[in-house]
C-alpha cells in the first residue's frame, strides 16, 4: 500500500515511451503498472484504497449471473467458471488478469493506492477471455505464462517507477505485504540423462558441457556421478519447459542447431515412377504448355475409318468387339483425332488444338506372332493450322526431352498433304510424320480449312539418346536479325535448307525459324518460296554492320551452292 501518492502527469521520458510502444498515457500510477507490464511482463492492478471496500480483497469464482462493469465502461455478465477479484465486503473490483472494475480507477483525487498483483492459471484465464470476448495487454501474458517468483522485483521496480524515477511523489510505503498462495506450478528439479540427450540430438556432449550450456539461461544443473542422471532446476519464468524432453531442446538450442549435421532418416519406398512414366508425364506437361488439350478417342474404329483417313486398310479385326460398329484395333491415332476435332467443328468450337498419347496396334511382321505390334503413340493436331505449327510441337518436344540430332524431311506420309507433310527423324531414324492433313480427308470428315498434324512414335523415339539437357550462356550484347526468301524446288527440304543456314552463320547464329511458305504469283511452277528469319548474336561483343553483312552473305552463297535455289527480290 502506497500512501500520500500525488496523482499527476508521468515523466515524459515514461510518457514517449509507452506512446511509441502504442499504449496512451494516462496518469503516473496508470503509467507505472503499463510501463512495469511491459519491462517485467507482469500485470498489475492499482486500486484507489479510499474506494476499495473495506480495505481489502477477496478472490472468488463468479456468481451464475453476476455482472461487473469494466474500465471500459460495459457492463459484463460473468459465470462461475470466471474469476473475479472483489473489495473486502465481496463487491466485485476486476476480472481477474483481465481487466479491472470501473469502481475503483485511479483518480485526481486519490491519495491511498493498493497495488495488486498477482499469477493466474494460464488455460482457465484464456477461455475467460474468449468468453467474454475481451483480450487485454495483461490477459496476453497471463495466457503466455508469467514467472510467479517474479512479483517480488515487480512489486519494487513499481515502487520505484511511481517514485522518484517516474517523476511522481510517494509519502510512504506500508511494510504490511499481503502474500497468498494457491497452487503454483511445480518446479521440482527434473532427472536428464546425458546419453538421452545425446542420442536425440545425434551428438556427442558430456555432462559438463551440458551443464556448461544451461546454467547461463537459467536452468541450473546439479551433475551426478559419472553415468548417472544430471538434476536440473527449472527456471520459474520458463513454464513452457516441464519434463526431460524439453531440457533436451534447450540443450540443442544452446549448442547450435547447425553444428548437429543434417541426416536423413532411412525409410522404405513403397514403390516409385519408372523413368518411362516421368517421361510421359514431362511430354504431357510439354503439350499442354503449347496450350493444347488432351483427349482420349476409343481405340476402336469402325470398319472403313482407316481408309477414309487416308491410311492402309490393314487394321486388326476383333474377334468379339463390343459393339459391331467399332470392331478394328487403330494402326494411327489419326482417325479418332480427327473425330475429335470434328465434333467440335460440329459445335462451333473453332481452333481445336488436341493431343493424345495411346497406343496402336499392327500387323507383326512375324506373321507367325500371336500378338499385334502394339507401340505408344503421341499424336498433335490443330485446326485451323498449318505445318509450322505442326513442326513447332515436333521441336518443342524434342527440346524438353533433350533429344539431339532431330530434324524432319520432306516425304510423301498417308493421310497427309503431298507436298505438305514430312518425316520426323532422329540421328537419321524416322520416328514419325509431320505436316498438314489430306484436303481429301478433310472433305470425307467434312472438316474446314487445314489442319496440322503430328505422330511420333514413342518407342522409337524415346530409344535414342535423350534427357541430358546442355546449357549456352546468355549473352548480354544486342542482336540482329535478317530475313531471307529463297525460290526453291519443291522437293527441296525446308529443313535441309534451314542447316545449310546454321553452318553458314557459324558461331554467330542465335536461331534461324521458317515463318512463311509461298506459292503463286512470282515463284515458278513446281518451286515455292521459302522465308527465313536469322538471328545473329555474338558473346563477347556487339556485332557491327560489316560483320552481319558478310554473315548474311555467306548464308546465301552456301543455300545458292548447295540447293537449285536462288534468293528473291
Amino acid at each position: 500500500m502506497l500512501q500520500g501518492v500525488t496523482v499527476g502527469p508521468s515523466d515524459p521520458l515514461i510518457a514517449n515511451r509507452l506512446t511509441l510502444l502504442g499504449m496512451r498515457p494516462i496518469n503516473n500510477v496508470v503509467d507505472a503498472s503499463n510501463y512495469l507490464m511491459l519491462e517485467l511482463g507482469q500485470p498489475s492492478h492499482p486500486y484507489d484504497l479510499a474506494t476499495l471496500g473495506g480495505a481489502g480483497f477477496r478472490v472468488r469464482l463468479a456468481n451464475e449471473g453476476e455482472t461487473i462493469t469494466t474500465l471500459d465502461d460495459v457492463e459484463r455478465t460473468v459465470t462461475p467458471a470466471d474469476l473475479l477479484i472483489c473489495d473486502a465486503t465481496d463487491v466485485p473490483v476486476g476480472i481477474a488478469g483481465i481487466m479491472g472494475g470501473a469502481d475503483s480507477e485511479i483518480s485526481d483525487a486519490t491519495t491511498d493506492v493498493v497495488v495488486e498483483m498477482a499469477w493466474f492459471e494460464r488455460m482457465p484465464l484464456a477461455k475467460s477471455s474468449r468468453r467474454l470476448g475481451v483480450r487485454s495487454e495483461a490477459s496476453a501474458r497471463f495466457e503466455r505464462g508469467v514467472d510467479p517468483d517474479g512479483i517480488d522485483l515487480a512489486q519494487d521496480r513499481f515502487v520505484e517507477l511511481l517514485g522518484g524515477v517516474g517523476g511522481g511523489s510517494v509519502g510512504s510505503v506500508s511494510q504490511g505485504l499481503v502474500d497468498e498462495r494457491g497452487q503454483l506450478p511445480d518446479r521440482t528439479p527434473i532427472e536428464v540423462r546425458p546419453a538421452r540427450v545425446n542420442a536425440i540430438l545425434g551428438a556427442d556432449l558430456s555432462p559438463k558441457e551440458m551443464k556448461d550450456l544451461l546454467d547461463p539461461i537459467g536452468f541450473t544443473t546439479e551433475l551426478g556421478a559419472e553415468g548417472e542422471a544430471m538434476r536440473v532446476a527449472l527456471p520459474s519464468f520458463r513454464l513452457d519447459s516441464e519434463v526431460e524432453i524439453d531440457v533436451v531442446e534447450e540443450v540443442g538450442r544452446m549448442y547450435g542447431y547447425a553444428r548437429l549435421g543434417k541426416t536423413m532418416p532411412v525409410s522404405s519406398l513403397s514403390g516409385h515412377l519408372t523413368r518411362r512414366q516421368l517421361e510421359r508425364r514431362r511430354l504431357r506437361s510439354l503439350l499442354t504448355g503449347l496450350g493444347l488439350s488432351e483427349a482420349a478417342p476409343m481405340p476402336f474404329l469402325a470398319p472403313g475409318d482407316l481408309e477414309r483417313a487416308g491410311l492402309p486398310g490393314d487394321g486388326i479385326t476383333i474377334t468379339n468387339p463390343l459393339v459391331a460398329e467399332e470392331s478394328v484395333l487403330r494402326t494411327s491415332l489419326l482417325p479418332g483425332l480427327l473425330k475429335a476435332v470434328r465434333h467440335n467443328v460440329g459445335h462451333r468450337n473453332e481452333g481445336i488444338a488436341l493431343f493424345e498419347i495411346g497406343h496402336v496396334f499392327r500387323r507383326p511382321m512375324d506373321p507367325d506372332a500371336e500378338l499385334p505390334d502394339e507401340r505408344e503413340t503421341v499424336a498433335v493436331i490443330v485446326a485451323g493450322a498449318d505445318a509450322t505449327a505442326a513442326v513447332e510441337a515436333w521441336r518443342t518436344v524434342c527440346d524438353g526431352l533433350s533429344v539431339p540430332d532431330a530434324d524432319v524431311a520432306n516425304a510423301e506420309m498417308p493421310g497427309l498433304h503431298a507436298t505438305r507433310s514430312g518425316v520426323v527423324r532422329v540421328e537419321g531414324e524416322p520416328v514419325g510424320a509431320v505436316g498438314e492433313v489430306d484436303p481429301e480427308v478433310l472433305a470425307a470428315y467434312d472438316i474446314p480449312g487445314r489442319v496440322a498434324w503430328l505422330e511420333v512414335d514413342l518407342d522409337r523415339f524415346l530409344a535414342h539418346p535423350h534427357g541430358e539437357p546442355t546449357y549456352t550462356p546468355v549473352s548480354r550484347f544486342p542482336s540482329s536479325d535478317i530475313d531471307l526468301a529463297f525460290e526453291v524446288a519443291e522437293g527441296t527440304s525446308a529443313t535441309d535448307v534451314a542447316s545449310t543456314i546454321e553452318r553458314a552463320a557459324g558461331d554467330l547464329l542465335g536461331w534461324v525459324r521458317l515463318f512463311d511458305t509461298y506459292r503463286g504469283e512470282g515463284v515458278r511452277n513446281g518451286h515455292r518460296s521459302l522465308t527465313y528469319r536469322v538471328r545473329l548474336q555474338a558473346r563477347d561483343r556487339t556485332l557491327t554492320d560489316g560483320e552481319v553483312g558478310e554473315v548474311r552473305q555467306a548464308i546465301i552463297d552456301a543455300v545458292q551452292a548447295g540447293f537449285p535455289a536462288h534468293l528473291r527480290g
